[in-house]
């Protein structure tokens, strides 16, 4: 199980999103399928420290969400 960042693009709203998940495609598709009218892009640099998730009863799915409105909000 990894957790990632990732962005999620609709117009000019933007949001990160943590997502755990057996894998980055896995993780990518979870996002992609709750948002199927954005482009989703996995967030970079990847953190080492909370990459594996080390919790044997974790489960698949959203984490977290940090909504960004406009592009200037954006900063990456």
């Amino acid at each position: 199980m990894v957790k990632i960042s990732i962005k999620v693009y609709y117009g000019a709203i933007q949001f990160g999103v943590a997502v755990q998940a057996e894998s980055i495609e896995r993780a990518l598709s979870l996002v992609a399928t709750r948002y199927p009218e954005s482009d989703v892009r996995v967030r970079f640099p990847i953190d080492p420290e909370s990459f594996f998730v080390k919790d044997s009863a974790a489960r698949a799915g959203v984490v977290s969400l940090k909504q960004r409105e406009g592009l200037a909000a954006c900063g990456d």
